[in-house]
């Protein structure tokens, strides 16, 4: 029995037992990140660059590259180095500043596809308000909308989480510093606190989520009824990359943070936190270009003209 003022560091989940998968994983992960950093970082050069880019989806999608960065920069740079140097641990400190990045980023990620909904809904819908709703001064205050909303999930959360007194040891169950995790360790019943923090940002989480479901009926209603096959393609090459995006995210975040703890095990926790934490920022890049056209050209012409000078 401990108590969280004599926790110095906290001893993470091993992704493997053995030298060689350790080393494994160190290569997928790295791999991982590297395709993460290449294709967030070519969306955030190619908008910035990209003149004709400069629209309000653009816009929010430079803002989520951003996101997506900052959320595989968090955690898996110290899984990589937990699995190459074979070791566990994290300073209590650490710990605390993974778990305000980590939901930080993940938080400012969410609210930016509904914000993204929100622009896709308009530009289908009431595309002869368009300029008016979404404006550039309206996309901007949009955005730091939610990164400033973001910043204050994060920051009620860890200093909620990390003011809980832990009676059960400092082993975390998951290779990351996560709340699901951090409240195991807690004493019995002091935890209810932040579990009804959890509740109402799951009920937030919920409402944007049933805006997005709601936006995407009316979306799919209009597109329906666009007369040309080439309409219905270019809005459905817009939507459909956002709607995937949104569901694999929101689903696997939820479900982890909801689920009881019956069918909680490591296995299943590190898989659902891979899902959400891990692969969004890697693929989120690939999604979204392969479907739109005019970011593939301009992430082309990034590229030619770069090996063109050197």
């Amino acid at each position: 029995m401990s108590n969280s003022s004599s926790i110095s560091h906290f001893l993470l989940l091993a992704l493997a037992d053995t030298r060689q998968l350790q080393l494994l994983h160190f290569c997928l992960l790295l791999g991982i990140s590297l395709a993460a950093l290449l294709g967030n970082g070519l969306i955030i050069s190619a908008v910035a660059c990209g003149h004709h880019l400069h629209t309000p989806m653009f816009f929010f999608l430079l803002n989520l590259a951003l996101s997506d960065l900052g959320s595989i920069c968090t955690t898996v740079p110290k899984a990589m180095h937990n699995s190459l140097w074979d070791t566990t641990t994290i300073s209590y400190t650490g710990c605390a500043a993974q778990l305000f990045f980590f939901l930080f980023f993940i938080s400012t990620e969410f609210y930016l596809l509904t914000t993204m909904c929100y622009d896709r809904y308009v530009s289908i819908c009431k595309p002869l308000h368009y300029g008016t709703l979404l404006g550039s001064r309206a996309c901007a205050h949009m955005a730091a909308a939610a990164w400033a909303s973001a910043f204050l999930t994060a920051l009620m959360h860890t200093a909620n989480t990390f003011s809980l007194p832990l009676c059960h040891g400092n082993a975390l169950g998951q290779f990351f510093c996560e709340i699901p995790q951090i409240l195991k360790l807690s004493c019995s019943k002091s935890h209810i606190r932040e579990l009804g923090l959890i509740a109402v940002s799951a009920s937030l989480s919920i409402c944007c989520f049933l805006f997005i479901a709601f936006s995407y009926v009316q979306i799919f209603r209009a597109v329906l009824r666009i007369p040309s096959e080439q309409g219905r393609h270019k809005a459905f090459s817009t939507c459909l990359p956002h709607l995937a995006v949104v569901s694999l995210f929101t689903s696997t975040a939820v479900f982890t943070y909801l689920k009881p703890l019956s069918i909680s095990s490591p296995s299943l926790d590190l898989a659902l936190s891979v899902l959400y934490s891990v692969v969004p920022p890697a693929l989120n890049p690939l999604i979204y270009s392969l479907r739109n056209q005019e970011l593939k050209g301009s992430v082309w012409r990034l590229i030619t003209g770069y090996f063109q000078e050197h």
